[in-house]
């Protein structure tokens, strides 16, 4: 377990070139208990939820959560460590060994469009079916503005902050600004769909895993030791909202209603009422490393872990 979050939440790896994707690319084996597998990413494809993970797992639910199958075909058996739907058919996920998948038809199936061996992707975000943006370790950065089929390689940060891990990358309502959450404390802010970046300072050096873009227009990101940080601005400036915990967080959702859930290591969930200005705290009894969630049944959240899946109660107010 150990090796699995090193690997998937600090993403340390070496740098490699550009492969060639072989035409008899590895599937992923059908596994019995694939809803047991270390999961890492989660996302909705219209209203399925598709989970991916290691060994190139890849599951689907389409009655929110209550039962999972695997994808029929997946042309990976790496780690899987993000995926992203822009309609309910066409998806792309990435993960170690620089893969890039794509699906259209809704998670069904993927194939491989892109291999740079020895590297780690680790987010990936996309504006539309043509421009999307994947990030990892190292600062690798790539971009395509073609569906895929093509990529080129981005400067995210200059100097010092170059060679930062780039954890997660999302965008804020509306207006094409995009954010890069990254190690040491290091935020990088896009306001032109990210054709060029700049860095923003934070009350916080520890290492930032992912983000969350609110209704009303405010944004969160977190990341280790509990830090959550709040911006009212569009990412300009950021206060350190207390949590009440230590707890590293690792993914976040806001619900219909309007309720924020955060999750990470140890089992820990938070809840907010207010906009991510104050939280409530619970910890699970299982303590398993939680990785992403997203709201499930009534009631209910579906969370990914190094465990495999788990449906929570949302904790109380």
């Amino acid at each position: 377990m150990k090796r699995l979050i090193v690997l998937a939440l600090f993403a340390v790896a070496c740098v490699g070139a550009a492969e060639p994707v072989p035409a008899d690319a590895p599937q992923a084996f059908q596994a019995p208990l694939a809803v047991k597998a270390p999961l890492v990413g989660l996302a909705l494809a219209g209203s399925r939820l598709v989970a991916v993970g290691d060994y190139g797992v890849i599951i689907l639910s389409d009655d929110r959560g209550a039962t999972w199958r695997q994808a029929r075909a997946v042309a990976t058996r790496s780690l899987l460590t993000a995926v992203t739907f822009v309609d309910a058919s066409r998806g792309f996920a990435v993960g170690h060994g620089g893969v890039i998948l794509r699906t259209v038809d809704g998670g069904e199936t993927w194939a491989r469009v892109l291999v740079r061996e020895g590297e780690a992707l680790l987010a990936v975000w996309f504006e539309n079916a043509r421009h999307g943006i994947a990030v990892g370790s190292f600062g690798l950065a790539l971009e395509t503005n073609d569906g895929g089929d093509h990529w080129r390689e981005l400067n995210v940060g200059e100097g010092e902050q170059r060679d930062r891990h780039l954890n997660g990358i999302f965008a804020l309502k509306d207006d094409g600004t995009l954010l890069v959450t990254a190690e040491a404390g290091t935020l990088f802010r896009s306001t032109d769909r990210g054709r060029t970046w700049t860095t923003r300072p934070v009350p916080y050096n520890g290492s930032l895993w992912g983000g969350l873009a609110l209704r009303d227009g405010a944004v969160l990101v977190f990341g280790m030791r509990g830090h959550v940080l709040r911006s009212d601005d569009k990412g300009l400036a950021w206060t350190d909202v207390p949590t009440g915990t230590d707890r590293s967080v690792t993914g976040g959702v806001q619900l219909a209603d309007g309720t924020i859930v955060l999750v990470g290591l140890g089992g820990v969930v938070l809840r907010s009422d207010d906009g991510g200005r104050r939280y409530g705290v619970s910890v699970r009894p299982e303590r398993q490393t939680f990785t992403a969630v997203a709201e499930g049944a009534t009631s209910q959240l579906i969370v990914t872990s190094l465990t495999g899946l788990a449906s929570v109660a949302i904790p109380p107010r």
